[in-house]
Order: structure tokens, then C-alpha cells, then sequence
């Protein structure tokens, strides 16, 4: 299933801020994509409906395993593909945001074969 790009940015951004805060609530997601509190609102009604995450009586968004899924797929996708810009000479503020970019258009095979090509670098630098 296609899931668009918005959907992709706030599963990355639940599984980033868990990462940095433990747990997370909608305001915590307002505040890191500096979105209003309607638009974040609605945001995860959607993402309830879908079955992407799940929000107790306290307000605490969780991933459910299908979240989480896509959540990691792009997460991974963003570390590498910006380690790999900043490894060819591209300034971090620029790699950041291509890689961004980048991560929800490119397909598995090219991401696949980007990742490798970076990590033998990596080997051999060492």
C-alpha cells in the first residue's frame, strides 16, 4: 500500500522523537514540526484510522507494528542517505534536506545499492 509522503514524515517524527524523549504526545510533534495543533490533530486521527498508531486515554502516541514499519523504512533512509551526501562534499543543512527529499521517492533497488555503495566507503576509510 502507498502511503503519502505527509503520512511518512509524522511516522518518522513519532519514531524520532520516542527515540529522544521516551514518550510522545501530540504537542511534542507540533513543537518538533512546527505545525499547528489542528493539523497535527487531524494528522493523527488519520493515522489512528489507517492503523499506523495508537493514542491511550492520556494522549501518548505509540506505533503500531505497521507504523513502526514504515516509520523505520524512512528513518534508515534519511541517516544513510544523508551520511552519504555529507561523504560526497555536501554541506549538512543541504544533505539533511535533500536526503528529506530524497527518501520517499527513491525506490527500494536504488536506496538498496546507495546504502551498500556508502557502507564499503565507510569500510575502507577505516
Amino acid at each position: 500500500m502507498k502511503i503519502q509522503e505527509s503520512a511518512e514524515n509524522y511516522l518518522e517524527t513519532i519514531l524520532i522523537l520516542r527515540q529522544r524523549i521516551g514518550q510522545v504526545r501530540s504537542i511534542d510533534i507540533v513543537n518538533e514540526m512546527n505545525f499547528s495543533k489542528p493539523s497535527i490533530s487531524y494528522a493523527m486521527k488519520q493515522l489512528r484510522e489507517n492503523g499506523y498508531i495508537l493514542m491511550d486515554e492520556s494522549g501518548y502516541i505509540t506505533l503500531t507494528d505497521k507504523g513502526m514499519e514504515i516509520a523505520e523504512r524512512i528513518y534508515e533512509r534519511h541517516k544513510v542517505l544523508t551520511d552519504y551526501l555529507i561523504s560526497l562534499g555536501v554541506d549538512e543543512d543541504t544533505a539533511k534536506g535533500d536526503a528529506c527529499r530524497i527518501e520517499h521517492v527513491i525506490s527500494p533497488m536504488s536506496f538498496e545499492m546507495i546504502k551498500k555503495a556508502y557502507l564499503e566507503s565507510q569500510k575502507k576509510d577505516k
